[in-house]
């Protein structure tokens, strides 16, 4: 997640205001190393996501580690309110994951299973630890949540996040925009480690993982 000094995680709407070539290099190498690259459906319609390209370089890389040449991007969404039309669900040789539980509308969960890989998880809301473990069972070791705050507050609440990577921005950016991470229910805090600091024209890229 990248946000203001003042805490706001988007600049008219949108978190690309708030970052630098710093965030977006740290952005493309945690892609680089993850199996699955996880957004909810308002992240993924405000960003306007597309299927993850990596460079040449980062492909390489992922085949000699032995990982599929470009992480898949799954879509959490309880509602399946989705554009099929957009470019994310264009790729027909790694088409999305879309998680979602059973609940949701059959006509649209028979929609989306034509134009990518349908994960059902739960019952009335989405189950984020069976869809956890139903990546895992399809070769995830490495998920990359990428937002937004809503299904942040969630995974933090299941007890899934074992590390967070945080850009403070040097903006203060005042709005009404929210916090990285919001909902989930009542919670115990999670007690995070502080891994390393990197700084790049004054924007701080920072890395925490859970404490053992």
């Amino acid at each position: 997640m990248v946000a203001s000094l003042d805490g706001a995680i988007a600049v008219g709407g949108r978190s690309g205001g708030l970052g630098g070539p710093a965030d977006k290099a740290m952005f493309a190498a945690l892609r680089g190393v993850a199996d699955v690259v996880m957004a909810g459906a308002g992240t993924v319609r405000a960003e306007v996501y597309g299927p993850a390209r990596p460079s040449e370089d980062a492909r390489a890389a992922r085949v000699a580690r032995g990982q599929t040449e470009a992480p898949r991007v799954a879509i959490v969404t309880r509602s399946l309110e989705l554009d099929l039309t957009a470019p994310l669900f264009a790729d027909v040789t790694s088409p999305p994951l879309v998680i979602t539980c059973a609940s949701a509308d059959g006509e649209r969960q028979r929609s989306v299973a034509a134009r990518a890989e349908l994960i059902v998880a739960g019952d009335d809301t989405v189950d984020l630890l069976d869809a956890v473990a139903q990546l895992s069972h399809r070769g995830a070791a490495i998920v990359t949540c990428e937002g937004g705050p809503r299904l942040n507050g969630d995974l933090i609440a299941a007890g899934l996040v074992d590390e967070w990577d945080l850009t403070v921005s040097p903006l203060l950016a005042g709005g009404d925009a929210g916090r990285a991470s919001h909902g989930g229910g009542t919670l115990t805090p999670t007690t995070m480690q502080l891994d390393r600091v990197l700084e790049d024209e004054g924007f701080l890229l920072t890395r925490w993982v859970r404490d053992p």
